[in-house]
């Protein structure tokens, strides 16, 4: 979900681990010349996944932190993918806290209905977030270094 640290935990993570670092939004936004909420606003949301999907699938990184797109978990065969090369992460923040961080959600690129509230994508995306994820780090009050040493060692025991 936005605002629930992907890229500046994954950024943090990457120094810390002596690893590469890959921001799936980035690649998506590079590939297709367009800002994310550009393309759904012309494409709509369902080709933004879409777009998520096949630059998920194409990614061939070894000794990577990756921060994907909020609904790469749409995508099975991209999920799969990214457990294949390695594990997966949950950072797990609730709902308060998102809304605490995130004030621009009409123009964040977010990849759902347009009839759909965030507190209703929030509970759809959930259950799957929780489905692929092979560590879950439990955010709320913890600060970036905290969340980096639960993941850190939540590696080292799996």
């Amino acid at each position: 979900m936005p605002g629930a640290g992907k890229s500046t935990i994954g950024v943090l993570l990457a120094k810390q681990t002596s690893k590469d670092f890959i921001d799936t939004d980035v690649l998506i936004q590079v590939a297709e010349g367009s800002l994310l909420q550009d393309i759904v606003d012309s494409q709509g949301y369902l080709v933004l996944r879409a777009i998520e999907e096949r630059v998920l699938l194409g990614l061939s990184c070894c000794n990577c932190v990756v921060a994907t797109g909020g609904s790469a978990v749409y995508s099975d065969a991209a999920m799969q993918h990214l457990k294949a090369g390695g594990m997966t992460v949950f950072l797990d923040v609730d709902i308060a806290t998102l809304n605490s961080r995130v004030h621009d959600y009409e123009t964040r690129g977010l990849a759902k209905r347009p009839d759909q509230s965030f507190a209703e994508l929030f509970e759809e995306r959930l259950v799957l977030y929780r489905k692929y994820a092979d560590l879950t780090v439990n955010c709320i009050g913890l600060t970036q270094e905290e969340v980096c040493s639960k993941i850190i060692t939540g590696m080292q025991l799996l």
